[in-house]
């Protein structure tokens, strides 16, 4: 195959890709993202931060 002829090929490939419905399933994505945000700010009232000062008694 030509450069010509892959490079059309390869664009409408892509194209097919961009334009195509995958069939999101947007409520579990919700409750995937949901899931994660809650263990996200678990993670954030659980979690110690070290200061300067407690790096310098050591």
């Amino acid at each position: 195959m030509g450069r010509g002829r892959k490079k059309a090929k390869a664009t409408k490939i892509a194209r097919e890709l961009k334009y195509a419905d995958l069939g999101t399933d947007l409520a579990r994505l919700q409750t995937e993202l949901n899931t994660n945000q809650s263990a996200g700010d678990t993670h954030r009232l659980t979690a110690t931060h070290e200061t300067d000062s407690d790096i310098d008694d050591v």
